[in-house]
């Protein structure tokens, strides 16, 4: 199946932002076999006082992480969020007007307009593998990360759930290629050589239904 280009992906995401929201609670559920409780868990915690969120979309899951570190009574952070398609950037600009401590911009996340070590944290939610270009994204996440600066990041794996949610996250899959949402699932082993040749060290990890959830840390510099 032919996948897209980066900017064949920008342009099946121009979408109405409801619409955007709607549709990957689906693909959350029943392609990712996955729930937001679970996403706000594991990406929640990792927010550092100059965080990075890449391919925030339109915000909506950004928004309920920065709620649920209030409700957890953790430490204000000053957010940028990136995104390479312009009608999600739009969602996340009006959901974000009236936050000082949150900066939206449009950028692609293999070529960060931001200078080596920029932020403490950063996270990729939902997003991996959505990038024609992960190893480059990767390496420049890398690069803007503070040395001992941590990544968040999920993957979606090849589908490995029990029948009959293995072939509806398949048809999922397969419908998102073709739209161009999707550029490619993982095996768990291929994203975690990835990182670590971009020079990752892994902190922890976890298989989670169709998910890869790992904490990746940029080495101290000796």
């Amino acid at each position: 199946m032919e996948k897209k280009n980066r900017d064949e992906i920008a342009e099946a995401y121009d979408s109405p932002p409801w619409w955007y929201d709607i549709r990957g609670f689906f693909i959350l559920t029943f392609a990712y076999n996955s729930t937001i409780w679970n996403q706000l868990r594991f990406f929640g915690p990792n927010f550092g006082a100059q965080h990075l969120e890449v391919a925030c979309g339109t915000g909506t899951l950004l928004e309920l992480v920065l709620r649920w570190r209030k409700l957890k009574r953790l430490p204000d952070v000053t957010v940028t969020g990136i995104d390479y398609a312009e009608p999600m950037l739009d969602g996340a600009r009006k959901r974000f007007a009236g936050n000082p401590n949150v900066t939206i911009r449009h950028a692609d996340a293999a070529a960060l307009p931001y200078p080596d070590a920029s932020f403490d944290t950063v996270n990729i939610a939902n997003s991996v593998h959505c990038f024609p270009e992960v190893d480059g994204a990767l390496r420049d996440v890398f690069r803007v990360l503070k040395p001992g600066g941590t990544l968040a990041a999920n993957a979606l794996l090849y589908p490995r759930t029990i029948q009959p949610f293995r072939s509806i996250a398949q048809w999922i899959n397969d419908w998102g290629i073709r739209k161009g949402i999707l550029y490619t699932p993982y095996e768990q082993d291929d994203v975690r050589r990835r990182l670590m040749e971009s020079g990752f060290e892994i902190v922890s990890e976890e298989v989670a239904g169709n998910c890869y959830n790992v904490l990746a840390r940029r080495p101290n510099q000796s």
